[in-house]
């Protein structure tokens, strides 16, 4: 295989692990390999760096990285503020991994790289507007229009988790208050629960954590919901209505077709998905009045940004860069 047609390296780096695989042309992971993620850029680079090389001793043809980092990247491949990762400011990730690894590296935001592989590969497929929100540590986002993402003008668009809903709400990882991600982030969740258990309104979470409230985590209440335990239930159906006020927003701006719900929350399927469709159509401007928008999970789970960075490097090994617009 050569070109466009040879396997390619994604990369993912997030705030609790960094995973690097190696992903054919038609999105399938051939191998994948992981580290926790270090502290500052220097030990980001070595790490990401050593990752590529385990998986190139045995796919030699993969000669292109692809990167989605969680954070703010600019059109030249630096992530200029990380929030969620300790000490990236101002990385030249791409310039330092290239001259690292000396092959063609390209980095994006992570949202973005996995909103990328939802459009190519997953539940974004075929659709011309679309959001991809996934809740994780904190909320990323990629907005896809006439098939394309869209990056803005400096290459920072999409930072969806970071509007204020709230000017007296609680912290968020960047500094600011009440942005929708410290409402509505699978961090927010685990926040939420322990809340309620040291109220004494989530027995049912806390006996799940071993009655040790600093032990719950959103895990712990999903686990909850999914069981139908009237605590667990209400605790979500609360948290959902936060998701659904940043998405009835988005969905306002933008008139997307359809909305991709990505991380790991994904996994609660219907005890997520229902009510967050029944607080979304209340929330949204005139819904008896406009088609409907889909509201549906990520197919390619936990390892979109891999895929989706890995399809970004196929484009780059082929000497484009078409997939993204301002």
């Amino acid at each position: 295989m050569s070109g466009a047609e040879s396997p390619t390296f994604g990369v993912d780096l997030g705030g609790t692990n960094v995973r690097c695989g190696v992903v054919d042309r038609d999105g399938v992971v051939l191998r994948e390999v992981r580290e926790p993620t270090p502290l500052g850029g220097d030990a980001v680079v070595a790490t990401m760096a050593g990752l590529v090389r385990r998986l190139a001793e045995d796919f030699p043809e993969a000669a292109a990285v692809g990167v989605g980092a969680a954070g703010l990247v600019d059109r030249d491949g630096a992530v200029q503020f990380a929030p969620n990762i300790q000490g990236l400011r101002r990385a030249p990730l791409r310039r330092a991994l290239e001259a690292e690894l000396g092959v063609p590296v390209v980095v994006d935001n992570d949202a973005n790289a996995a909103a990328w592989g939802e459009v190519v590969h997953g539940a974004a497929k075929g659709a011309l507007y679309a959001l991809v929100i996934t809740l994780g540590t904190g909320i990323g986002g990629g907005i896809v229009a006439r098939g394309r993402v869209i990056r803005g003008a400096h290459g920072f668009a999409a930072e969806v988790g970071h509007f204020q809903i709230d000017p007296d709400g609680p912290v968020c990882a960047c500094g600011e208050r009440g942005h929708w991600e410290s409402y509505a982030s699978g961090t927010a969740l685990g926040r939420m629960g322990r809340e309620w258990a040291a109220a004494g309104k989530a027995p049912g979470v806390l006996a799940r954590a071993g009655g040790q409230v600093d032990a719950v985590t959103g895990v712990f209440v999903g686990d909850s919901a999914q069981a139908g335990e009237p605590d667990g239930v209400a605790l979500l159906a609360e948290y959902v209505d936060y998701v659904a006020i940043g998405l009835a927003g988005l969905a306002n701006i933008l008139d997307p077709e359809r909305i991709v719900v990505s991380g790991g929350l994904v996994e609660l399927g219907d005890a997520l998905f229902a009510p967050l469709r029944t607080a979304f159509a209340r929330r949204v401007e005139g819904p008896e009045y406009r088609p409907e928008i889909a509201i549906v999970p990520a197919q390619l789970g936990e390892q979109a940004g891999v895929i989706g960075a890995a399809a970004r490097a196929r484009d780059l090994e082929a000497g484009g860069s078409g997939v993204w617009v301002r």
